[in-house]
């Protein structure tokens, strides 16, 4: 039996990510490391959301989320230098899919779109040499992404789901560079560009009434992007829990088998 032909979905993830790897501006990198355990004392502020629609086999969906942190972070290649930093992170993202199995008991669907990001960094460095002094960058770029998306049906109400894609593929890659500490100069060395992202999520869904759903599972982001001055080899990673409303229309086929 074929699942109901058209669905609608409205959802609010709650996504506590925690954020880890290397990030800069201006040529200036730091090392991020915030637990998702920790990710409330350093929050600021965050907001997401989910929309998805299908007719048969067609589907498309789209999510996103914003993310301000506070942390403080040692500068690399800086010796005894830190920056408190003031984080933004936000990502939407957009794809087209088909169900290349549709079914009640199972789907699973090839899918492609586009990831826009955006990061900012707002550094107050400390430190003997660097005392004082601010540096701002922000950068936004859009990422090429193709993907799969599962979903297993386990038990009445109980489903596994799982998403894999990847992006970036060099398309943004462009020159790059990085600030270094020579004796007591400050230089500027050339370094390659990258521009890659993947993504990796699954869980378990429960249909709490016919028209209310709720997932538990785990997220993983991973971008490695390089370009000018600014870099984003940060991977936002942790446990999410989203809920929201679906409708559903059956097909005329299953209200006759019914």
């Amino acid at each position: 039996m074929t699942p109901p032909d058209t669905e609608f979905r409205i959802g609010l993830p709650g996504w506590l990510a925690g954020v880890q790897g290397d990030f800069g501006v201006a040529g200036l990198v730091g090392d991020q490391d915030v637990n998702f355990t920790d990710i409330l004392k350093r929050l600021d502020m965050i907001a997401s959301g989910l929309l998805y629609a299908r007719y048969h086999r067609w589907e498309i969906f789209a999510d996103g989320q914003y993310l301000k942190l506070s942390d403080t972070e040692p500068l690399r290649g800086f010796l005894f230098e830190s920056a408190s930093i003031a984080l933004k992170s936000a990502f939407a993202e957009g794809f087209l899919g088909y169900r290349l199995i549709n079914c009640q008991k199972a789907s699973l669907s090839l899918y492609a779109g586009a990831r826009y990001n955006y990061m900012s960094g707002d550094l107050r460095l400390h430190g003997a040499l660097l005392q004082g002094r601010h540096r701002f960058g922000e950068i936004d770029w859009v990422d090429p992404v193709v993907g799969l998306r599962t979903r297993v049906h386990i038990w009445k109400p109980v489903s596994f789901w799982a998403n894999v894609d990847g992006g970036g593929f060099d398309a943004n890659s462009h020159s790059a560079f990085q600030r270094q500490l020579e004796g007591r100069r400050i230089v500027k060395e050339p370094i390659s560009s990258e521009d890659w992202s993947y993504q990796i999520q699954g869980g378990l869904e429960f249909q709490v009434t016919r028209w209310l759903w709720t997932q538990l599972g785990w997220r993983y982001l991973k971008h490695d992007y390089v370009s000018a001055g600014f870099t984003n080899k940060t991977a936002l990673n942790g446990p999410f829990i989203q809920g929201g409303v679906n409708f559903r229309r059956l097909s005329l086929n299953n209200l006759r088998a019914g």
